[in-house]
């Protein structure tokens, strides 16, 4: 039942045969709540995206990638999963998911969505019959009970933190206790269980067959665990060396997991593809990347990294070696649904603030301390990312980013939905800043997000970052990105890169093999350009000059 959304043939004839397309695909990550609302309940929904595919298609994009969208009471944005094989109500249906897929696949967009495996919704149905099983039972077996300690196991298994703030044990009332590493409402499959295992293959056929083109998956480098009679602390945990045997993290038996799971990808035509988000350490990023493997794995390097011409250089050079270990391609993101937007990192003091995570001090502020610049930081985000979007291997862009999007700082305590704001209070103020629903419009109860308000609340200031506002103005982020994806599909070819040095520390260029030329100036002074036609720049530039914070690709002179 493979390409179920559309004919096989027509398919291949929109979106090409190539078995490798997502090698140096441009990707669009959708935040399904908060990008299109089609019936005005606030909620953004799969007819929603469907309805914006016309933008999709005009921005030039390879694919979307969907965070998820299945049935969840939200208790983490979506990633506490009732069911996988569904769909959340309030977003649509299954049928609505099927015109959807058929809509992006005629425009000549390839889908991946969310896969979330290492733990499900406390609301999933197996969880639901384990917490009315008892002790021991088959249905306590497919996620991980620990007997309490205490004369009546009223003590927590072990000291454990969750990911979110608070214990990542749960009594259950009689005695044991369920581990949750994120959410309380989030419990953790046991990965020993062949059951859970052969649940997911048949999650990962439901969607493949349903014409989804390849998957994100979630926490990959957690789904493994291995405990002994006796817990370790919290502070054991934390000493112990991530380097394959570690309880929790990147052990080397999560690759069979993915090993079983790529047999299902390659007996599709053509294969399904996967990406993970496994925050390793970089020497063991290759593994998961692997042709045996999921084939490709998020470096989020770059988004770490300071607006800095030495620290972009040394992940650019790392990263690519580490791809042609791997023999996959590797990944760029700047931006994502659990970080500070870039623009907004980029115009805050350096380290000041520790800006790139949700819990960043800058936030804890309501965004007015340190004071951001608005400006500077646009403009570095331009330049970062035009220099991003010429590097070799797959870009992934979030929904908002190519509208130069910051941060909304300011959402009122009342308004928050994040579970690590509730959990920590006045420590960590939680992601919803980066996943307010974005601006379509202008003006507008929701600047065009839907009918009536969104369920997040918008600034003023949207308005003027919305597309209306930047669709005919040349000049404007959404007009770069533009520019950028079209000449980008130039650019396929060979996944390299020659270094030219510039003799200035604060000026990085590179040329692709098709002798394109791509310049960084992260400096306050002009560089001079080499000779030829400026394709696209991040600033209006003088002639021959690169101005500073800004980037520009070139076609040199024969």
């Amino acid at each position: 039942m493979q390409g179920r959304t559309t004919g096989t043939d027509e398919r291949a004839e929109v979106l090409g045969v190539d078995p490798t397309w997502w090698r140096q695909a441009a990707v669009y990550q959708i935040y399904p709540r908060s990008f299109a609302d089609a019936n005005g309940d606030g909620l953004g929904d799969l007819p929603g995206i469907t309805s914006r595919v016309p933008y999709l298609r005009e921005l030039g994009i390879d694919a979307v990638w969907l965070s998820p969208f299945y049935p969840s009471a939200l208790a983490d944005g979506g990633y506490d999963v009732d069911d996988y094989r569904n769909v959340d109500p309030r977003l649509g249906t299954l049928e609505d998911f099927d015109e959807m897929a058929a809509a992006l696949h005629a425009a000549g967009i390839r889908i991946i969505v969310d896969i979330v495996p290492n733990h499900s919704s406390d609301r999933h149905e197996w969880f639901v019959e384990a917490l009315a099983s008892p002790k021991g039972s088959a249905a306590r077996n497919r996620y991980i009970f620990r007997d309490g300690l205490g004369e009546n196991g009223e003590i927590a298994p072990a000291d454990w933190t969750s990911a979110f703030g608070g214990p990542a044990w749960q009594a259950v009332g009689d005695g044991q206790w369920y581990m949750h590493y994120f959410a309380t409402e989030q419990p953790d499959f046991n990965w020993d269980n062949p059951e859970v295992r052969a649940d997911f293959v048949k999650t990962l056929r439901f969607w493949s067959d349903r014409g989804v083109d390849g998957f994100r998956i979630d926490v990959a480098h957690g789904l493994a665990k291995k405990f002994g009679d006796t817990l370790p602390s919290q502070a054991e945990l934390d000493a112990l060396p991530k380097d394959g045997g570690h309880p929790l993290w990147d052990r080397d038996e999560v690759h069979d997991i993915y090993a079983e799971w790529r047999a299902v990808f390659n007996s599709y035509d053509p294969p399904r593809t996967a990406v993970a988000e496994a925050w390793v350490d970089a020497a063991r990023r290759p593994r998961y990347a692997s042709p045996e493997g999921l084939g490709q794995a998020f470096n989020f390097d770059l988004l770490e990294a300071e607006f800095d011409a030495d620290e972009f250089r040394t992940i650019v050079a790392d990263n690519l070696a580490l791809a042609e270990a791997s023999g996959s391609s590797t990944t760029w993101v700047l931006s994502n649904h659990d970080v500070v937007r870039h623009p907004s990192r980029y115009g805050l003091p350096r380290r000041s603030s520790k800006t790139i995570k949700h819990g960043a001090e800058w936030l804890l502020s309501g965004g007015t301390e340190p004071e951001l610049d608005r400006e500077l930081g646009l403009r570095r985000a331009r330049a970062a990312s035009l220099f991003m979007l010429g590097l070799p291997g797959s870009a992934y862009i979030y929904q908002g980013e190519e509208l130069g999007l910051h941060e909304v700082a300011d959402i009122p305590d009342s308004e928050r939905q994040d579970p690590s704001f509730f959990r920590n209070p006045g420590v960590d103020i939680g992601r919803d800043g980066c996943r307010v629903p974005i601006p379509w419009t202008r003006a507008g109860s929701s600047f065009g997000f839907g009918a009536g308000d969104a369920h997040l609340p918008q600034p003023s200031w949207f308005g003027a970052s919305s597309v209306e506002a930047e669709e005919g103005d040349p000049d404007s982020t959404l007009s770069l990105y533009r520019r950028a994806f079209a000449l980008r599909r130039e650019l396929q070819g060979a996944e390299t890169l020659e270094w030219v040095e510039t003799g200035r520390a604060d000026v990085l260029h590179y040329v692709r093999p098709n002798g394109w030329h791509v310049l960084l100036n992260f400096g306050a002074e002009p560089f001079e350009l080499p000779t030829g036609d400026v394709l696209v720049s991040s600033v209006a530039q003088g002639a021959g000059i690169l101005a500073p914070e800004s980037a520009a690709w070139v076609r040199a002179a024969a």
